[in-house]
């Protein structure tokens, strides 16, 4: 029962003397006190009745309101019999902690107002496992998510949708939702519930199931339900067995991609996997790309379910209409490019989505790989192992989405050699300018990074960075003297330029 319900009771003429704006708050019965400090006899979610016999100095209703927010209650009636009046300093402390405030009328005695209010509750007891009957009954007849959404809105009065951790809206109504704020705080919330204040709106967000949050759904109730907790943890249980429910259906699927890739990678005949495309809706003919995702912690160390989680992730950035197949490696995904759009659009998606868990969650690292386009069951295995070298690439990199594109390069070369080793070797290289620019305060390095982006123009590096050709001649022989290179010579430019990019 909520604190508005109560107000609205004709027969009990209650006025609001403060804290309109959480009247929505539910309470779970009544509770009549005049304790100075009635904290350990409260449970939380009570309503508190008081005739205000503990207060001798206005500082008195400080010390008691903070008791009855420490221990969770929902709202205080103050009775007018002893003062006649609530004084302003019990209205000052509860608007201060955010506590409704009601004033009980002398002619309405606390044993009235509990009777009343006991009979209300038994009645909203009866009703709560009514509806809780019908929506699980419903659930379990199959309805689905926007059947469910409707239920929701019909039997509990509460609008909401459900979104995914990038924003995605999965069912519901999110017309007008902050999306990506939402998603940012789903993400970030120390706990969950969490309630969020957001362009002049008000939600509370639900954690849906026990999936990571990074792969996970997020329920989203309009309006402050703190003090209704018991609604939205009922509406994401039922959430969750749907989603349960999809999921399910879904193993299939990934373990016949699974066994494709498996094939692909083993040689398996040409019409075979073809055949194993079709099963994966990719016709003959049809473009795709193969997706290879990774999650893990942001101490380095490879969690476990990584690449389980990785393929989760990618499943809810792209709008769960893919399926990745979770191997000892990574989780390996096929994406149709069909429509005309092109595996740079592919990964521009899940770069957007990879940003936003980046934001929300420093904790996880996701690490994504993308294959060019390609066609034909020939192309797969190809396919798979460049999606492969661009995912160790991204990882390399503490993250983020690395393309085809990307691995064609020195960039490779370098992701392949062990950490320890390539700092070695650019330590052994550049130490020597290093120490120089830090005794001198000079640029050597900045100078060498840029006169070989110029590809050893004197003028253009000069240009560059705003100085005369002299300067960038005299630098460049200092670099040649430290380092004991030749900047005339290929291979020490190469070795200089790699030795600039290996750490």
């Amino acid at each position: 029962m909520r604190i508005r319900d109560v107000v609205a009771m004709a027969e009990l003429r209650l006025a609001v003397l403060g804290g309109g704006e959480h009247l929505d708050r539910e309470f779970t019965g009544v509770h009549i006190t005049d304790l100075p400090d009635p904290g350990r006899y409260l449970s939380g979610g009570e309503l508190v009745l008081t005739g205000l016999m503990w207060r001798d100095r206005p500082e008195d209703s400080e010390r008691f309101v903070a008791a009855l927010a420490g221990a969770g209650v929902t709202a205080v009636g103050a009775g007018l019999a002893r003062l006649g009046d609530v004084p302003g300093d019990l209205v000052t402390a509860c608007e201060a902690y955010g506590l409704p405030l009601l004033a009980v009328p002398v002619e309405i005695s606390f044993r009235r107002v509990t009777e009343l209010l006991g009979a209300r509750l038994s009645l909203d007891v009866r009703d709560a496992l009514g509806r809780h009957r019908r929506i699980v009954a419903a659930v379990s007849e199959g309805a689905g998510l926007p059947d469910l959404f409707a239920l929701m809105l019909g039997e509990l009065g509460v609008a909401g949708a459900v979104l995914s951790a990038t924003g995605r809206p999965i069912a519901g109504d999110h017309a007008g939702l902050p999306l990506l704020p939402l998603a940012h705080a789903y993400l970030s919330a120390p706990r969950l519930p969490h309630v969020v204040h957001r362009d002049g709106g008000t939600y509370t967000i639900f954690g849906v199931g026990r999936s990571h949050r990074a792969a996970g759904w997020a329920l989203v109730c309009e309006g402050d339900l703190s003090g209704r907790a018991d609604l939205g943890y009922e509406l994401a249980a039922c959430v969750a067995l749907e989603r349960t429910r999809i999921g399910e259906g879904r193993r299939v699927e990934r373990r016949l991609a699974g066994r494709l890739i498996d094939l692909a990678r083993a040689g398996g005949d040409a019409a075979e996997v073809g055949a194993g495309l079709r099963t994966c809706g990719i016709e003959p003919g049809e473009p795709y790309a193969v997706v290879d995702a990774v999650a893990v912690d942001a101490g380095g160390g490879r969690e476990v379910g990584a690449a389980a989680l990785g393929g989760q992730i990618v499943e809810e950035i792209l709008g769960r209409g893919v399926v990745a197949a979770a191997g000892e490696d990574g989780a390996l995904a096929l994406v149709s490019l069909r429509g005309g759009h092109t595996a740079q659009d592919l990964a521009e998606s899940l770069r957007a989505g990879v940003a936003v868990l980046a934001a929300g969650m420093r904790a996880t690292r996701v690490s994504i790989g993308v294959s060019a386009a390609l066609s034909g069951a020939a192309a797969l295995r190809g396919g798979a192992e460049e999606a492969g070298h661009a995912r160790k690439l991204a990882e390399t990199r503490n993250g983020g989405v690395v393309t085809s594109d990307e691995i064609y390069t020195h960039t490779l070369l370098l992701a392949t050699l062990p950490r320890d080793v390539r700092r070695s070797f650019a330590a052994r290289l550049l130490g020597p300018l290093l120490d120089y620019d830090s005794r001198h305060q000079s640029e050597l390095v900045r100078t060498l990074g840029t006169y070989l982006d110029c590809a050893g123009s004197w003028n253009a590096c000069a240009e560059r960075m705003h100085v005369h050709v002299n300067t960038v001649r005299y630098r460049i022989h200092r670099v040649e003297e430290l380092t004991g290179r030749d900047l005339s010579s290929m291979t020490d430019r190469v070795d200089l330029f790699l030795a600039l990019r290996a750490d």
